[in-house]
């Protein structure tokens, strides 16, 4: 169904709206699903365990390596640091590609087998590539990923492992999408984020279900979101919304709190200004490669549903964002990519200026692991210290 002028259409390879070009998203019968708490703790735990949720007609389509279901730690150490007595830390890192984009990937592969596409691919900033590579690998479909040419070299590998065919593009990630949209127009093939977007962003609010799952079937007072597409936060807010539509969880408001790279923060920047346009960002600059979207689709119903949350958009400098990534490092044994860096030190202003009370129940958003990122965090890091065999050695040093 359309976003904007609520046009329905059939299950088919369609993403806007043929009417008035706005946004499509999956419709489900909530009359006829049947789903209790204990049906669902009852079943193999990984994203699938929510399948009545997820718009795939038969199990036979399922592309399945395991995903989801992901720790929700609770971080103490790096609470009491930033002053908040109940936070919550969703260890996406851990997911067989090492970031959420699983959860949407092994979606869209499946919906793509029912399609019965001769070739799936997408456009990314890296995590994307890796997690459709993957899944494609194990559905045995050839797969094409476009990528900006300054990817970081970690997350090219991972997908050209999987088997993918690698388009480095001169361009930005908004360039390299642009071209990935004219190949899977000209060829017919089925793009994750393109034109199988509608069922694509369907995984991701797995994550929302999840996290009330295993909050004791309840919603958060707060969560932070590291924002690029945009994409990640609505499927979240539509993930606590269903499952409050189906009772398994209480009615409730839950703050949405937006995070982005200074570097490329479009989004944070029109929600400061009171603005309901998002003014894209030609050239983004931030360690965060990741969130670097400058043009984000899902920007005007992002500002939207973050101010409709009482919730805020913030910002940090690659600077921060790097402290922040040894910070949780230190505090938690979780190491994240730039983007948990983003999530991390936004909580931390945030917490700092009042605006995440120490009270509330908040959940940080780590959606992808550290050695994606490597190369940039090793220039970060000081020398090693070699020192020679001998307890002589280390006993100058320890004791400088």
């Amino acid at each position: 169904m359309c976003r904007e002028c609520g046009a329905q259409y059939p299950d088919i390879l369609i993403h806007v709206c043929e009417k008035c070009f706005g946004p499509l998203e999956v419709v489900y019968n909530f009359d006829k699903i049947s789903l209790s708490r204990a049906k669902i703790s009852g079943r193999p735990k990984n994203l699938w365990r929510y399948r009545e949720l997820l718009p795939i007609g038969y199990d036979d389509s399922i592309v399945d390596l395991g995903t989801g279901y992901t720790p929700l730690h609770r971080g103490r150490r790096l609470g009491d640091h930033l002053g908040l007595r109940n936070l919550y830390l969703k260890d996406d890192t851990v997911n067989p590609t090492n970031s959420f984009k699983d959860r949407p990937s092994s979606v869209a592969i499946s919906k793509a087998i029912e399609f019965k596409a001769r070739a799936v691919g997408c456009p990314s900033t890296g995590n994307l590539a890796a997690a459709v590579a993957a899944h494609a690998a194990k559905a045995g479909l050839p797969c094409y990923i476009f990528v900006p040419a300054d990817t970081e070299k970690t997350k090219i590998l991972q997908a050209m492992t999987y088997g993918a065919n690698l388009v480095a593009v001169d361009g930005t990630y908004d360039e390299a999408n642009r071209l990935a949209a004219q190949v899977a127009e000209k060829y017919g093939w089925a793009f994750a984020n393109i034109n199988l977007r509608p069922y694509y962003v369907e995984g991701s609010k797995t994550l929302a279900f999840e996290v009330c799952e295993q909050l004791g079937w309840r919603a958060p007072d707060s969560i932070v979101v590291p924002l690029g597409s945009g994409a990640l936060m609505l499927a979240i807010k539509r993930g606590f919304e269903q499952f409050m539509e189906l009772g398994l969880i209480e009615e409730k408001p839950v703050k949405l709190i937006g995070a982005q790279a200074e570097g490329c923060a479009p989004i944070v920047d029109a929600f400061k200004a009171g603005s309901e346009d998002v003014t894209p960002i030609e050239h983004p600059e931030t360690i965060a490669k990741s969130l670097a979207i400058g043009d984000p689709g899902d920007g005007y119903y992002v500002l939207k549903a973050i101010r409709g949350s009482g919730g805020v958009a913030e910002s940090a400098t690659d600077k921060e964002i790097l402290a922040s990534i040894r910070l949780l490092a230190s505090k938690e044994g979780v190491f994240a990519e730039p983007a948990g860096g983003v999530t991390v030190a936004v909580l931390q202003k945030l917490a700092k200026q009042g605006l995440v009370s120490s009270d509330e129940t908040v959940v940080c958003c780590i959606t992808g692991n550290g050695f994606k990122a490597a190369e940039t965090i090793e220039k970060d890091l000081p020398d090693l210290t070699v020192i020679k065999p001998t307890l002589k050695a280390f006993t100058e040093i320890e004791e400088a």
